[in-house]
């Protein structure tokens, strides 16, 4: 039976089970860093093949039913032209019968066949398909012989696996387990996972506060693997827009992670999703005649701190000095930026922070909205970045500071925080700032190893944001926006049950998307009860939890400082004393302690040692 014609339907914990399996496979035949390359790509391949043989047959079926003969419909079905547009061609050296049924030099063959799959659809792939090499013996180690048996194992492996869409069910699972793979191995990356993954739930909060809809522009400057552009397409889904009624744009330095970020986008049916390779700062891609195109949101989270981000090269003033790089020349190099970009300040030489946030601004439309995580320095630190934090004050820029947990983040312990920026901040918002603290005790999730946030914590956060000033409108929001993701959870369910084939797998997805919904009724009843939760001292939670504050205020007694703990303080007051109460205790424990001397006296009399 062909590949495609299995009629095995897959759910996503069997997906998420089999691709990590791959990923045992490889473990310990080559660095760790490294095979995530090589199973996102044999998933690629494998999901391509699938899908077209699919349609392959389709096209076939359609000829034979018009009097042609098989043989004859199959050699049209070999042509590119009889698939149209935005649909992916395989060539017969990319299919996985070939592949699966290849005697030797299984590595060269598997290259080869990415490398055609890639030339055959350019226009989509670019050269995303050949960043790794199988046939790389230095990589695996190994004999030539214990290679090529390495290589049928993984080939075997995904045979296994049908992955048409008649065989997935639903075909956004597919791209839902990529992410599984890819938080897996951003977890196990340490430090270099940072580079290419923010936490999803952290995604999730920005995108709750930012609230993308059909038909906007969305962009993010340092999207590594595209998890901020696929939760705002998510997010429009999930509220019944349209999301390939989106403008999905990013730009990534690195070769490897924009690769990885590609195949996402191509993962999660975003076809149209533009994902291009190069530095932001140094090189921004999208551009209208000089200027930065414009965008609704900007969403992003960009590398902490970087040192070299502008460019100039570090020189020894003589011989035998360190090399250091002349502030001057970063100065006058900037001060001319083409797109007019760095008009509040030039970064400090060693720190981009400022240099990205710059820039998202200048291009958010008029009327749009920046979501962007931050190291905290950025809200304190003085010289240009200060007179940067001032100028976006004065413009009145500013509408949320967001204080994240610390270690929540891949690779690395500091804690962050998210800055919401708005062209458009409602008339009831301007000239105030709301600042937010969710990084106590209770406000997350303490992990062993990374802390994370639930679904109670991202609720809490961005219903607080909803309600402003009116902190008794909480629980109210708090409750629409979790019952707004039960309908979607519900639509995602209702859509699965259509594919069920079995009563055991019905059963298996009406209990998978019951425990989601019990989630989310969880972390509505959780902010409920936190809310509502006594606290010493006579102060509430919101009280502990956040604050809306006047610009007058942060400018005129905080010299536009935005350290979250200046405006809201999250900890608990020490215990009023009843001075009286505290009294009598005292005035019973001296009696106690002189009825205690008047009986040691005269046992000591007793005994002869008295007078």
């Amino acid at each position: 039976m062909a590949t495609n014609r299995n009629d095995r339907i897959i759910t996503r914990e069997e997906l998420d089970r089999q691709l990590w399996g791959a990923a045992d496979i490889l473990r310990g035949s080559t660095d760790a860093g490294d095979f995530k390359n090589y199973i996102f790509d044999l998933v690629f391949l494998k999901r391509l093949n699938d899908v077209f043989l699919e349609r392959r047959e389709d096209v076939i079926a359609s000829y034979v039913a018009d009097g042609m003969s098989r043989e004859e419909a199959e050699e049209v079905a070999d042509d590119p032209d009889e698939y149209g547009d935005g649909a992916y061609f395989v060539p017969p050296e990319s299919r996985w019968d070939r592949l699966i049924k290849t005697p030797e030099n299984r590595a060269e063959a598997i290259d080869t066949a990415l490398e055609r799959l890639q030339e055959a659809n350019s226009q989509y792939f670019d050269d995303i398909l050949t960043t790794v090499r199988f046939n790389d013996e230095r990589r695996f180690g190994g004999a030539p012989d214990q290679h090529d048996a390495f290589m049928s194992r993984l080939l075997t492996h995904f045979n296994a696996l049908p992955l048409g869409n008649r065989n997935l069910i639903d075909p956004d699972i597919l791209g839902e387990s990529y992410e599984y793979l890819i938080d897996r191995f951003a977890d196990g990356a340490g430090k270099k996972g940072g580079e290419y993954r923010t936490p999803p739930m952290v995604v999730r909060t920005i995108v709750e506060i930012v609230k993308p809809t059909e038909g906007m522009r969305i962009h993010d400057p340092t999207c590594g693997s595209g998890g901020m552009l696929i939760g705002s397409g998510r997010y429009v889904e999930d509220h019944g827009g349209n999301e390939k009624n989106l403008t999905l744009t990013g730009q990534e330095k690195n070769y490897n992670t924009w690769a990885i970020g590609k195949l996402n986008m191509l993962l999660h049916n975003f076809p149209d999703g533009d994902i291009q390779l190069g530095d932001t700062i140094l090189n921004p891609k999208f551009t209208e005649a000089a200027r930065l195109t414009s965008y609704d949101r900007i969403l992003a989270n960009p590398p902490f701190s970087l040192k070299e981000w502008h460019g100039v090269e570090a020189k020894a003033k003589k011989e035998g000095d360190k090399p250091k790089v002349d502030r001057t020349e970063v100065v006058e190099r900037w001060q001319s930026d083409v797109y007019s970009r760095f008009g509040r300040g030039i970064p400090p030489t060693t720190k981009g922070d400022t240099a990205f946030l710059q820039h998202m601004v200048e291009a958010c439309s008029d009327d749009g909205m920046v979501g962007v995580v931050m190291p905290h320095g950025v809200l304190f630190r003085g010289g240009s970045e200060g007179a940067v934090r001032q100028k976006l004050l004065e413009e009145d820029l500013f509408e949320a500071v967001i204080g994240l947990p610390s270690n929540l983040f891949y690779g690395t312990g500091i804690p962050a925080s998210i800055l919401i920026l708005n062209k458009a901040k409602p008339k009831a918002r301007k000239k105030q700032v709301l600042f937010i603290d969710a990084s106590s005790d209770g406000l997350f999730h303490e992990g062993k190893a990374r802390n994370t946030l639930r679904w109670q914590d991202v609720l809490r956060i961005a219903s607080g944001f909803e309600s402003w000033d009116k902190p008794e409108k909480l629980i109210g929001i708090a409750d629409r926006i979790a019952g707004e993701w039960i309908t979607a959870s519900n639509m995602h369910r209702d859509r699965q049950l259509e594919r069920c084939t079995t009563d055991e797998l019905r059963e298996t997805i009406t209990k998978t998307f019951a425990a989601e919904v019990q989630q989310f009724q969880q972390a509505a009843a959780a902010v409920k009860d936190w809310y509502e939760a006594d606290q010493p001292g006579g102060r509430s939670a919101w009280d502990k939890f956040a604050r809306v504050v006047t610009l007058e205020e942060i400018a005129d007694e905080n010299g536009h400082n935005l350290n979250i703990s200046r405006y809201v303080d999250s900890s608990d007051p020490p215990p009023q004393l009843d001075v009286k109460v505290e009294l009598a205790k005292l005035r019973e424990l001296e009696t106690k302690r002189n009825e205690a001397e008047s009986r040691m006296d005269q046992l000591l009399k007793e005994l002869g040692y008295g007078s």
